[in-house]
């Protein structure tokens, strides 16, 4: 089964996505897409490493999330995702491009979502995507912040569409948009 956490920043959607996998009764592999690009994300990476269950397996994949899904996705685990929300923005922040009419994710984009999106088609066990909503505020300034939040809605609808699953976090509380809990 897929499940889709998502929520808003500090809502509780790594800890109920821990929560799941703990309970699963399978293997957890736990693929992690955030990149340590200053002293405070990686000391953020460390307080989640740090949480995280010691026989758990930890794989650090900011781009080629498709293929990680494929590699390690068997019927008796379950994959953790954390997060997509990161992972696009790798993703965009690889290719944007510093040319102030900047408008639209390049071809390497593509590719790398279409790759998730076949992972997901085929998937076997359990698999558990985290990602923020960061659709309910203002409109932001700039094209690359447009972009980002235009692309990170349509990637929830999808992951949404396949998902058995999906769960909004609110301060703390799992509210069940599709699927049983």
């Amino acid at each position: 089964m897929i499940t889709l956490v998502t929520g808003g920043a500090r809502s509780g959607k790594t800890g109920y996505a821990q929560r799941l996998a703990a309970g699963s009764g399978r293997e957890v592999v736990y693929i992690a897409t955030a990149q340590a690009g200053d002293a405070e994300m990686a000391e953020r990476i460390g307080r989640h490493r740090a949480q995280r269950p010691s026989a758990w397996r930890t794989l650090e994949e900011p781009l080629t999330l498709g293929a990680a899904l494929r590699a390690h996705a068997q019927a008796d685990r379950c994959i953790v995702v954390d997060c997509l929300t990161l992972w696009l923005s790798n993703l965009l922040h690889l290719e944007r491009c510093d040319a102030p009419d900047w408008s639209e994710p390049g071809p390497r984009f593509a590719a790398e979502r279409e790759a998730l999106r076949g992972a997901l088609a085929g998937v076997q066990g359990e698999v558990i995507l985290i990602g923020n909503e960061v659709g309910l505020g203002i409109v932001p300034l700039g094209a690359l912040n447009r972009v980002f939040v235009d692309e990170a809605g349509r990637l929830n609808q999808e992951i949404a569409a396949v998902a058995g699953r999906v769960v909004l976090m609110v301060a703390g509380c799992p509210l069940f948009a599709k699927g049983a809990p």
